[in-house]
């Protein structure tokens, strides 16, 4: 089912994730590519082809069944050992605006369903982002 890399799988999440609330943001995409820049997940991934994923991935949810067919493509593509990363990364994204919409809230229970994550690793993932972006 899959046809892209674990690497291409976690820029969809975060594209998707970015797309979600129908507003990507600089704040977001600005997000993603410091992301990509810098986490040892992405060591060796080709960073010129970052924008030509966030369009194959735009356009993939233009489709119908589009953001199914990108969590099944996700899940293909990832190992297990990677499922908690792909929902660091998505709340990452969505945390970065400080607000979260209910657009986001559901592509990330998506997720975790997709994902089969467990409650703890949720909530540890959650916590930790709070913990990041508070503001005061």
């Amino acid at each position: 089912m899959s046809d892209i890399s674990p690497q291409d799988a976690l820029v969809y999440i975060m594209v998707t994730m970015s797309a979600a609330d129908r507003s990507m943001s600089d704040a977001e995409l600005a997000t993603i590519g410091n992301i990509v820049s810098n986490l040892p997940i992405f060591a060796g991934f080709d960073e010129d082809s970052l924008v030509d994923l966030a369009q194959d991935c735009s356009a993939l949810l233009q489709e119908e069944d589009g953001l199914d067919t990108i969590l099944a493509k996700v899940h293909a593509a990832l190992p297990d050992r990677l499922y908690d990363t792909a929902y660091a990364l998505a709340v990452e994204v969505a945390a970065v605006d400080l607000d979260v919409q209910q657009e986001e809230l559901r592509f990330l229970q998506m997720l975790r369903d997709e994902l089969d994550l467990d409650k703890l690793t949720i909530a540890a993932i959650e916590r930790s982002a709070r913990a990041r972006y508070r503001v005061k």
